[in-house]
Protein backbone atom coordinates (compact mmCIF):
# COMPACT_ATOMS: atom_id res chain seq x y z
CA UNK A 1 0.00 0.00 0.00
CA UNK A 2 1.45 3.35 -1.08
CA UNK A 3 0.61 6.40 1.00
CA UNK A 4 0.68 8.63 -2.07
CA UNK A 5 -2.12 6.70 -3.78
CA UNK A 6 -4.13 6.58 -0.55
CA UNK A 7 -3.95 10.37 -0.24
CA UNK A 8 -4.86 10.77 -3.90
CA UNK A 9 -8.06 8.79 -3.41
CA UNK A 10 -8.70 10.59 -0.11
CA UNK A 11 -8.28 14.00 -1.75
CA UNK A 12 -10.79 13.18 -4.47
CA UNK A 13 -13.33 11.87 -1.94
CA UNK A 14 -12.78 14.88 0.30
CA UNK A 15 -13.49 17.27 -2.58
CA UNK A 16 -16.55 15.28 -3.65
CA UNK A 17 -17.98 15.47 -0.12
CA UNK A 18 -17.48 19.21 0.27
CA UNK A 19 -19.20 19.82 -3.07
CA UNK A 20 -21.98 17.28 -2.46
CA UNK A 21 -25.46 18.76 -2.10
CA UNK A 22 -26.60 16.24 0.49
CA UNK A 23 -23.50 16.86 2.63
CA UNK A 24 -23.91 20.64 2.49
CA UNK A 25 -27.66 20.51 3.24
CA UNK A 26 -27.22 18.37 6.35
CA UNK A 27 -24.24 20.47 7.45
CA UNK A 28 -26.35 23.61 7.07
CA UNK A 29 -29.10 22.06 9.21
CA UNK A 30 -26.52 21.08 11.82
CA UNK A 31 -25.09 24.61 11.98
CA UNK A 32 -28.56 26.17 12.04
CA UNK A 33 -29.68 24.07 15.01
CA UNK A 34 -26.29 24.58 16.65
CA UNK A 35 -26.79 28.36 16.43
CA UNK A 36 -30.29 28.03 17.85
CA UNK A 37 -29.04 25.91 20.73
CA UNK A 38 -26.11 28.26 21.23
CA UNK A 39 -28.48 31.20 21.59
CA UNK A 40 -30.40 29.34 24.29
CA UNK A 41 -27.15 28.30 25.99
CA UNK A 42 -25.72 31.83 26.03
CA UNK A 43 -29.01 33.20 27.35
CA UNK A 44 -28.98 30.62 30.17
CA UNK A 45 -25.30 31.32 30.88
CA UNK A 46 -25.99 35.06 31.24
CA UNK A 47 -28.83 34.31 33.66
CA UNK A 48 -26.59 32.03 35.70
CA UNK A 49 -23.83 34.67 35.70
CA UNK A 50 -26.27 37.33 36.88
CA UNK A 51 -27.42 35.04 39.70
CA UNK A 52 -23.78 34.32 40.58
CA UNK A 53 -22.93 38.03 40.82
CA UNK A 54 -26.00 38.64 42.95
CA UNK A 55 -24.99 35.85 45.34
CA UNK A 56 -21.49 37.33 45.58
CA UNK A 57 -22.93 40.71 46.54
CA UNK A 58 -25.19 39.13 49.16
CA UNK A 59 -22.34 37.07 50.61
CA UNK A 60 -20.01 40.05 50.94
CA UNK A 61 -16.68 39.80 52.70
CA UNK A 62 -18.05 37.72 55.59
CA UNK A 63 -18.43 34.53 53.55
CA UNK A 64 -15.76 31.87 54.01
CA UNK A 65 -13.98 30.03 51.17
CA UNK A 66 -16.38 27.08 51.32
CA UNK A 67 -19.44 29.33 51.27
CA UNK A 68 -18.65 31.13 48.01
CA UNK A 69 -21.00 30.33 45.09
CA UNK A 70 -19.61 28.44 42.10
CA UNK A 71 -19.00 30.53 38.99
CA UNK A 72 -21.01 29.29 35.98
CA UNK A 73 -19.05 27.66 33.17
CA UNK A 74 -19.41 28.28 29.45
CA UNK A 75 -19.25 24.51 28.95
CA UNK A 76 -23.01 24.49 29.41
CA UNK A 77 -23.24 26.28 26.05
CA UNK A 78 -21.45 23.38 24.39
CA UNK A 79 -24.02 21.05 25.93
CA UNK A 80 -26.55 22.61 23.55
CA UNK A 81 -24.13 22.04 20.65
CA UNK A 82 -23.84 18.38 21.66
CA UNK A 83 -27.63 18.10 21.63
CA UNK A 84 -27.59 19.22 17.98
CA UNK A 85 -24.67 16.94 17.07
CA UNK A 86 -26.40 13.79 18.30
CA UNK A 87 -29.16 13.70 15.65
CA UNK A 88 -27.72 15.80 12.82
CA UNK A 89 -24.11 14.73 13.31
CA UNK A 90 -25.16 11.08 13.14
CA UNK A 91 -27.16 11.69 9.96
CA UNK A 92 -24.27 13.68 8.47
CA UNK A 93 -21.89 10.78 9.16
CA UNK A 94 -24.30 8.30 7.55
CA UNK A 95 -24.77 10.59 4.54
CA UNK A 96 -20.99 10.78 4.16
CA UNK A 97 -20.39 7.04 4.15
CA UNK A 98 -23.46 5.25 2.81
CA UNK A 99 -22.54 5.43 -0.89
CA UNK A 100 -18.74 5.41 -0.85
CA UNK A 101 -18.58 1.91 -2.36
CA UNK A 102 -22.17 1.23 -3.42
CA UNK A 103 -22.24 4.16 -5.86
CA UNK A 104 -19.11 2.74 -7.54
CA UNK A 105 -20.83 -0.64 -7.85
CA UNK A 106 -24.02 0.90 -9.25
CA UNK A 107 -22.17 2.94 -11.86
CA UNK A 108 -19.84 -0.01 -12.60
CA UNK A 109 -16.88 2.33 -12.15
CA UNK A 110 -15.27 0.22 -9.41
CA UNK A 111 -13.85 -2.26 -11.90
CA UNK A 112 -12.47 0.61 -13.97
CA UNK A 113 -10.97 2.20 -10.85
CA UNK A 114 -9.22 -1.01 -9.82
CA UNK A 115 -7.85 -1.46 -13.34
CA UNK A 116 -5.62 1.52 -12.63
CA UNK A 117 -2.38 1.08 -10.65
CA UNK A 118 -4.18 1.20 -7.32
CA UNK A 119 -4.84 -1.64 -4.87
CA UNK A 120 -8.05 -2.45 -3.05
CA UNK A 121 -6.71 -1.51 0.38
CA UNK A 122 -5.63 1.87 -1.00
CA UNK A 123 -9.14 2.47 -2.34
CA UNK A 124 -11.00 1.61 0.86
CA UNK A 125 -8.50 3.40 3.09
CA UNK A 126 -8.47 6.47 0.86
CA UNK A 127 -12.25 6.68 0.72
CA UNK A 128 -12.45 6.29 4.51
CA UNK A 129 -9.77 8.93 5.06
CA UNK A 130 -11.52 11.38 2.74
CA UNK A 131 -14.82 10.90 4.55
CA UNK A 132 -13.19 11.35 7.96
CA UNK A 133 -11.51 14.55 6.76
CA UNK A 134 -14.85 15.93 5.54
CA UNK A 135 -16.49 15.14 8.88
CA UNK A 136 -13.55 16.79 10.66
CA UNK A 137 -14.08 19.97 8.63
CA UNK A 138 -17.79 19.96 9.53
CA UNK A 139 -16.99 19.48 13.22
CA UNK A 140 -14.30 22.17 13.28
CA UNK A 141 -16.74 24.55 11.57
CA UNK A 142 -19.41 23.96 14.22
CA UNK A 143 -17.01 24.39 17.14
CA UNK A 144 -15.28 27.41 15.59
CA UNK A 145 -18.65 29.05 14.99
CA UNK A 146 -19.62 28.45 18.61
CA UNK A 147 -16.36 29.91 19.93
CA UNK A 148 -16.64 32.89 17.59
CA UNK A 149 -20.13 33.72 18.84
CA UNK A 150 -18.94 33.40 22.45
CA UNK A 151 -16.06 35.80 21.82
CA UNK A 152 -18.37 38.26 20.07
CA UNK A 153 -20.55 38.15 23.19
CA UNK A 154 -17.41 38.91 25.30
CA UNK A 155 -17.43 35.43 26.84
CA UNK A 156 -13.83 34.23 27.03
CA UNK A 157 -13.12 30.62 28.11
CA UNK A 158 -10.49 29.89 30.73
CA UNK A 159 -7.53 27.57 30.09
CA UNK A 160 -9.35 24.69 31.83
CA UNK A 161 -12.46 25.28 29.75
CA UNK A 162 -10.39 25.28 26.53
CA UNK A 163 -9.03 21.84 27.48
CA UNK A 164 -12.55 20.61 28.26
CA UNK A 165 -13.78 21.94 24.90
CA UNK A 166 -10.97 20.00 23.21
CA UNK A 167 -12.07 16.81 24.98
CA UNK A 168 -15.67 17.40 23.88
CA UNK A 169 -14.48 17.98 20.31
CA UNK A 170 -12.44 14.77 20.34
CA UNK A 171 -15.42 12.79 21.69
CA UNK A 172 -17.64 14.37 19.02
CA UNK A 173 -15.25 13.23 16.29
CA UNK A 174 -15.27 9.68 17.68
CA UNK A 175 -19.08 9.80 17.72
CA UNK A 176 -19.22 10.84 14.05
CA UNK A 177 -16.67 8.18 13.12
CA UNK A 178 -18.83 5.50 14.74
CA UNK A 179 -21.78 6.13 12.43
CA UNK A 180 -19.50 6.81 9.47
CA UNK A 181 -17.92 3.36 9.93
CA UNK A 182 -21.40 1.83 10.18
CA UNK A 183 -22.47 3.54 6.93
CA UNK A 184 -19.23 2.50 5.20
CA UNK A 185 -19.82 -1.13 6.15
CA UNK A 186 -23.38 -0.96 4.82
CA UNK A 187 -22.08 0.64 1.61
CA UNK A 188 -19.80 -2.35 1.06
CA UNK A 189 -22.32 -5.03 2.07
CA UNK A 190 -25.38 -3.76 0.21
CA UNK A 191 -25.75 -3.67 -3.56
CA UNK A 192 -27.52 -0.32 -3.83
CA UNK A 193 -26.99 3.06 -2.17
CA UNK A 194 -30.73 3.36 -1.48
CA UNK A 195 -30.67 0.22 0.63
CA UNK A 196 -27.55 1.40 2.45
CA UNK A 197 -29.05 4.75 3.47
CA UNK A 198 -32.34 3.14 4.56
CA UNK A 199 -30.55 0.54 6.66
CA UNK A 200 -28.22 3.20 8.04
CA UNK A 201 -31.01 5.53 9.15
CA UNK A 202 -33.03 2.61 10.55
CA UNK A 203 -30.05 1.44 12.60
CA UNK A 204 -29.38 5.03 13.74
CA UNK A 205 -32.88 5.48 15.12
CA UNK A 206 -32.88 1.96 16.58
CA UNK A 207 -29.61 2.69 18.39
CA UNK A 208 -30.83 6.12 19.48
CA UNK A 209 -34.25 5.17 20.82
CA UNK A 210 -34.83 1.41 20.97
CA UNK A 211 -31.50 0.11 22.28
CA UNK A 212 -31.50 2.06 25.60
CA UNK A 213 -35.09 0.95 26.25
CA UNK A 214 -34.18 -2.63 25.40
CA UNK A 215 -31.24 -2.46 27.82
CA UNK A 216 -33.50 -1.26 30.63
CA UNK A 217 -36.10 -3.96 29.96
CA UNK A 218 -33.45 -6.68 29.67
CA UNK A 219 -31.87 -5.48 32.91
CA UNK A 220 -35.23 -5.80 34.69
CA UNK A 221 -35.73 -9.31 33.28
CA UNK A 222 -32.24 -10.55 34.21
CA UNK A 223 -32.25 -8.96 37.66
CA UNK A 224 -35.69 -10.34 38.45
CA UNK A 225 -38.19 -8.88 40.88
CA UNK A 226 -36.79 -6.34 43.33
CA UNK A 227 -36.58 -7.48 46.98
CA UNK A 228 -39.63 -6.60 49.01
CA UNK A 229 -39.27 -4.14 51.86
CA UNK A 230 -40.04 -5.72 55.26
CA UNK A 231 -43.34 -4.85 56.83
CA UNK A 232 -43.17 -2.32 59.62
CA UNK A 233 -44.28 -3.61 63.07
CA UNK A 234 -47.25 -2.13 64.90
CA UNK A 235 -46.51 1.09 66.79
CA UNK A 236 -48.46 3.11 69.33
CA UNK A 237 -47.94 6.88 69.29
CA UNK A 238 -44.85 6.36 67.14
CA UNK A 239 -43.26 3.91 69.59
CA UNK A 240 -42.86 0.15 68.97
CA UNK A 241 -45.07 -2.20 70.96
CA UNK A 242 -42.39 -4.89 71.19
CA UNK A 243 -38.70 -3.87 71.26
CA UNK A 244 -37.50 -7.31 70.14
CA UNK A 245 -39.78 -7.23 67.12
CA UNK A 246 -38.59 -3.73 66.29
CA UNK A 247 -34.91 -4.75 66.51
CA UNK A 248 -35.62 -7.68 64.19
CA UNK A 249 -37.35 -5.26 61.79
CA UNK A 250 -34.31 -2.96 61.76
CA UNK A 251 -32.07 -5.93 60.96
CA UNK A 252 -34.37 -6.92 58.10
CA UNK A 253 -34.21 -3.32 56.81
CA UNK A 254 -30.41 -3.46 56.77
CA UNK A 255 -30.53 -6.75 54.88
CA UNK A 256 -33.05 -5.25 52.47
CA UNK A 257 -30.73 -2.31 51.80
CA UNK A 258 -27.90 -4.69 50.91
CA UNK A 259 -30.17 -6.77 48.70
CA UNK A 260 -31.38 -3.65 46.89
CA UNK A 261 -27.80 -2.56 46.19
CA UNK A 262 -27.02 -6.02 44.82
CA UNK A 263 -30.21 -5.94 42.73
CA UNK A 264 -29.39 -2.50 41.28
CA UNK A 265 -25.85 -3.68 40.55
CA UNK A 266 -27.09 -6.72 38.57
CA UNK A 267 -29.51 -4.58 36.62
CA UNK A 268 -26.90 -1.90 35.94
CA UNK A 269 -24.36 -4.43 34.63
CA UNK A 270 -26.86 -5.68 32.02
CA UNK A 271 -27.92 -2.16 31.05
CA UNK A 272 -24.32 -0.94 30.73
CA UNK A 273 -23.40 -3.99 28.63
CA UNK A 274 -26.23 -3.33 26.17
CA UNK A 275 -25.42 0.39 26.06
CA UNK A 276 -21.87 -0.41 24.95
CA UNK A 277 -23.43 -1.00 21.51
CA UNK A 278 -24.85 2.54 21.45
CA UNK A 279 -22.46 5.30 20.35
CA UNK A 280 -24.98 7.85 21.62
CA UNK A 281 -24.84 6.51 25.19
CA UNK A 282 -21.03 6.29 25.01
CA UNK A 283 -20.88 9.85 23.69
CA UNK A 284 -23.00 11.03 26.60
CA UNK A 285 -20.74 9.13 28.99
CA UNK A 286 -17.73 11.12 27.75
CA UNK A 287 -19.27 14.56 27.29
CA UNK A 288 -21.42 15.15 30.35
CA UNK A 289 -18.75 14.54 33.03
CA UNK A 290 -16.61 17.07 31.15
CA UNK A 291 -19.40 19.62 30.64
CA UNK A 292 -20.60 19.27 34.26
CA UNK A 293 -17.62 18.12 36.38
CA UNK A 294 -19.50 18.76 39.62
CA UNK A 295 -21.97 15.98 38.84
CA UNK A 296 -19.75 13.10 40.09
CA UNK A 297 -16.42 12.49 41.87
CA UNK A 298 -13.32 12.98 39.65
CA UNK A 299 -12.27 9.32 39.82
CA UNK A 300 -15.74 8.14 38.76
CA UNK A 301 -15.85 10.74 35.98
CA UNK A 302 -12.43 9.65 34.66
CA UNK A 303 -13.47 5.99 34.61
CA UNK A 304 -16.71 6.79 32.81
CA UNK A 305 -14.90 8.94 30.23
CA UNK A 306 -12.35 6.23 29.43
CA UNK A 307 -15.07 3.58 29.12
CA UNK A 308 -17.02 5.81 26.76
CA UNK A 309 -13.96 6.54 24.61
CA UNK A 310 -13.07 2.84 24.47
CA UNK A 311 -16.63 1.90 23.46
CA UNK A 312 -16.63 4.49 20.63
CA UNK A 313 -13.24 3.32 19.35
CA UNK A 314 -14.27 -0.35 19.43
CA UNK A 315 -17.59 0.36 17.68
CA UNK A 316 -15.83 2.23 14.85
CA UNK A 317 -13.05 -0.35 14.57
CA UNK A 318 -15.45 -3.28 14.29
CA UNK A 319 -17.48 -1.81 11.46
CA UNK A 320 -14.44 -0.54 9.61
CA UNK A 321 -12.92 -4.02 9.88
CA UNK A 322 -16.15 -5.45 8.45
CA UNK A 323 -16.03 -2.98 5.54
CA UNK A 324 -12.33 -3.60 4.93
CA UNK A 325 -12.57 -7.40 5.04
CA UNK A 326 -15.67 -7.55 2.83
CA UNK A 327 -14.23 -5.14 0.27
CA UNK A 328 -10.93 -7.03 0.03
CA UNK A 329 -12.81 -10.26 -0.79
CA UNK A 330 -15.51 -8.71 -2.94
CA UNK A 331 -16.17 -10.29 -6.36
CA UNK A 332 -16.13 -7.35 -8.78
CA UNK A 333 -17.69 -8.00 -12.17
Amino acid sequence: MAAERVFTVAGKEFTDHLTSRKFLVILALLLMFALLGMHQGIDQYNKNLESYNQQLQEAGDSAGPGMMPERPSILSVFGYLVSSLIPFGGMLAIATGFDLISKEKESRSLKTLLSHPVYRDEVINGKALGGVAALGVALVTAFALTLAVLLVCSIVPTAGEVVAIGVIGFASLLYLLAFFALALALSVVTKESGHAVIYGLALFFAIAFLLPTFGTVLGDVVAGDPPQRPEMPVTVDGRPVDEAVWMAYEEECRQHTGEMEEYRGRRQVVTDTVNLFSPIVSYHAVVWPVADPSGMPPEDAAGQIWRGVAALVVFSSVFFAVAYGKFMRMDIR
